[in-house]
């Protein structure tokens, strides 16, 4: 596959893409995940907002596959549900308009599962049919990899050649203990007088146990449905970027520009995805 990485953050879909081809062009507007991106896969994306990026850059690419992750605010649980109508939405709108003047033959979206039954979920598949193009819509959890992590996204897999579901694995979750740092931040225990004031709401997990929350962008300035605690003998915690990394499946030693802030590394960790799970996603092709 020759790819585009659009709304590249991290760089996730480049990770899952693995041998499996290879990232022509990766965009993205957040300075902070260009940072990280090019620190960590060598190559810097297009700091481009893609609403602004016209139909003959992205064609002279010659990209046969889109990748894409575009913003979940307008569909997930806790957003405002407004769909195409948010602002966040314009670049997401301004593709598929270059979607339906030049498709490329192969495209995977992540979202939410809010994304399932939405106006842009609509749009999107109503472009896929009118170039006769073949469509699956598929739900998946990493909880379902081996991994001790629940976070249900959903992938809309589209191919010029007939598509068929793969079976997912039924892999049973590894404890918790097999993410952590060797040696934990003392820096992220809870005070207690803020453990005291939270305690009821959060999420909390031990070292032993085979699940935790999806942790989302806000993690680092949020406790209540943010993602999940780590409660130890010493107190309680927040996990670590590079714990939370693991359990996204990052590789092991994925890392940060030493500028950026502890707040900085969970937005970027909240807004990326499971790497087996957009592996497993993209075998569809």
């Amino acid at each position: 596959m020759r790819a585009l990485e659009l709304f590249s953050g991290l760089g996730g879909w480049r990770c899952a893409l693995g041998d499996q081809g290879g990232i022509l062009a990766a965009y993205d507007v957040s300075e902070a995940a260009n940072a990280t991106y090019a620190l960590n896969h060598g190559d810097a994306p297009k700091a481009r907002e893609l609403a602004t990026v016209p139909l003959a850059e992205v064609a002279d690419h010659r990209a046969d596959t889109w990748l894409m992750s575009p913003p979940c605010q307008p569909f997930c649980r806790m957003g405002n549900h407004r769909g195409l109508e948010d602002r966040r939405s314009g670049a997401f709108l301004h593709l598929m308009e270059i979607y339906r003047q030049a498709p490329p033959e192969r495209l995977v979206l992540e979202n939410v599962e809010g994304f399932l039954g939405s106006d842009a979920h609509a749009l999107l598949s109503e472009r896929i049919h009118s170039h006769g193009m073949h469509q699956l819509d598929l739900l998946a959890c990493p909880s379902r990899f081996g991994l001790p992590n629940q976070r249900p996204r959903a992938f809309i897999v589209a191919s010029r050649k007939p598509l068929k579901a793969l079976p997912q694995p039924q892999l049973q979750p590894r404890p918790i203990a097999e993410f952590l740092d060797a040696v934990e931040d003392e820096g992220l225990y809870l005070r207690a007088s803020t453990d005291t004031r939270h305690h009821q709401g959060l999420d909390l997990v031990e070292a032993s146990d085979l699940r935790s929350a999806c942790f989302i962008g806000g993690y680092g300035r949020r406790f209540v449905g943010s993602g999940s605690f780590l409660k130890t003998e010493r107190g309680v915690r927040r996990f670590s970027p590079s714990e939370v990394a693991r359990l996204l499946g990052l590789p092991e030693g994925f890392r940060f520009p030493e500028a950026l802030s502890l707040e900085a590394h969970y937005r970027l960790l909240g807004n990326s995805l499971s790497i087996p799970v957009a592996a497993w996603a993209l075998d569809h092709l």
